[in-house]
């Protein structure tokens, strides 16, 4: 990515914000994206970074619309065209918002569209998060359990099993086998 540092002194790194309808097919979206960079061109302006981004829902209406296409330019002019650059984005139709702003020094332009689709694949959700909850709490009973019936078995002496005679063996299957709820 890169670092945003102008080329001479006569001119200066500017962000620009450009908000689209996003209802426009691909035809009149490519000839609205095509307008606007054409005002940079008119502008003299270098395109040092641009970064297109999906469809983004907005925090209140704009022109009736709830969603909009961003695209974030960072562009290198003469800072005297600025005004007549703002001037033209907020005329053109197609265009619900512009913000044009100076960023800091040493300031690193990034594909914020790529890191939300990092975001995206790798995030986990709510009912993610409660349902991993639920998994370890269930491990954890689990193991306390086994625990507690090891240490049981650990305090209980060991009987030696009693052995039968003969006599007492042949007896206890008899007692077995003539039982009646065995249905032979």
């Amino acid at each position: 990515m890169p670092t945003l540092i102008p080329s001479n002194e006569d001119v200066r790194v500017y962000e620009i914000a450009v908000m689209l309808q996003p209802d426009l097919d691909q035809k009149a979206e490519k000839n609205l994206i095509s307008e606007v960079e054409g005002h940079f061109a008119d502008a003299k302006a270098v395109t040092i970074f641009k970064d297109p981004w999906t469809k983004r829902g907005l925090a209140y209406k704009i022109g009736g619309f709830t969603e909009a296409k961003f695209i974030i330019y960072y562009l290198e002019m003469d800072p005297s065209v600025i005004r007549e650059l703002n001037k033209q984005l907020g005329l053109t139709k197609g265009v619900l918002r512009h913000l044009v702003v100076i960023p800091p020094k040493g300031y690193e332009a990034v594909s914020y569209e790529d890191r939300y689709h990092d975001w995206l694949k790798n995030r986990v959700t709510l009912a993610d998060q409660k349902q991993n909850k639920r998994e370890e709490r269930l491990k954890q009973t689990v193991t306390d359990t086994a625990k507690r019936a090891a240490k049981r078995m650990e305090s209980k002496p060991k009987e030696a099993p009693k052995l039968l005679e003969i006599g007492q063996l042949t007896e206890q299957l008899d007692k077995l086998i003539s039982d009646d709820d065995l249905k032979l």
